[in-house]
């Protein structure tokens, strides 16, 4: 059977399946924000400031890491060849070096990736998925496959936890927010949602506060927020606590049906 990057063996099947990886994908986005050249490159060539496109952008982009994660060999291929013709096709423009490069730049490219990765394992982690050391360097190894789809070369992207901390320790000092985009958790206040889903609106910024929270404190204090180890207890005893309470909602509505399938797959194999 095909399982496309992943499978029952891997890590990222036990992580990715999680309901509380929601706040990872947040964090991940706040973590791309702190990229000048990947910040500027979405904001110049997407519907991300634009009220009325904002929520089918955020549809797309849950949908390809929903592909990415369970897809099939061929599924993936086609998404990521989908995603490498856009950034090829576009440019941004540095606006502290005044030189335009394109969407594909490799160290942007790097950046998001890294960025996703540390999300979705410091949340998972802190919020008390079971991850053995040497599953949470399995999970990173792992992902160098995802970030090959998007035009990486495996052997230029972290195989380990250690090596993820060392490439986000060397790229600190080029990082800031870009003061010319909105704040995002001034954003949320007003989440651009269809009619429909109004009802979510207050979720948005608890999201965001949290994901906030779960950033490490120099981040943290690049955005202009507070970066006090207070903090960090705050979101590590929130994520637990939630995850907690999700625990009690019956897995067939707790898990997404990709989820539910690749739980199955998995308990057979185990059987």
């Amino acid at each position: 059977m095909d399982h496309g990057l992943f499978g029952p063996d891997s890590v990222t099947w036990k992580v990715m399946g999680e309901p509380i990886l929601l706040v990872g994908g947040f964090r991940a986005l706040l973590m791309q924000g702190l990229h000048p050249r990947a910040m500027r490159g979405v904001a110049q060539n997407s519907a991300l400031m634009d009220p009325a496109e904002a929520w089918s952008r955020f549809l797309r982009t849950t949908e390809f890491v929903r592909v990415r994660t369970y897809g099939t060999t061929d599924e993936v291929a086609r998404a990521g060849a989908r995603v490498r013709k856009i950034h090829a096709a576009l440019t941004a423009l540095d606006l502290d070096t005044g030189e335009r490069f394109r969407l594909d730049d490799p160290a942007a490219l790097l950046w998001v990736h890294v960025g996703e990765v540390d999300s979705y394992l410091s949340v998972a982690r802190r919020a008390g998925v079971r991850l053995s050391d040497s599953e949470a360097d399995r999970f990173v190894a792992e992902w160098r496959r995802a970030a090959e789809v998007v035009g990486l070369r495996p052997e230029d992207v972290p195989g380990s936890v250690g090596e993820m901390d060392d490439y986000i320790r060397s790229c600190r000092p080029g990082l800031y927010f870009a003061p010319e985009v909105p704040h995002p958790l001034r954003q949320s206040l007003n989440a651009p949602l269809p009619a429909r889903l109004t009802a979510l609106k207050p979720m948005f910024p608890m999201i965001t506060l949290l994901a906030f929270a779960t950033l490490p404190r120099w981040a943290r204090r690049l955005y202009g927020l507070p970066g006090s180890p207070l903090g960090d207890l705050w979101a590590t005893a929130s994520l637990r606590a939630l995850h907690t309470g999700i625990g009690l909602v019956p897995a067939p509505v707790r898990y997404s049906p990709d989820a539910r399938r690749a739980r199955k797959v998995v308990s057979g194999r185990a059987a």
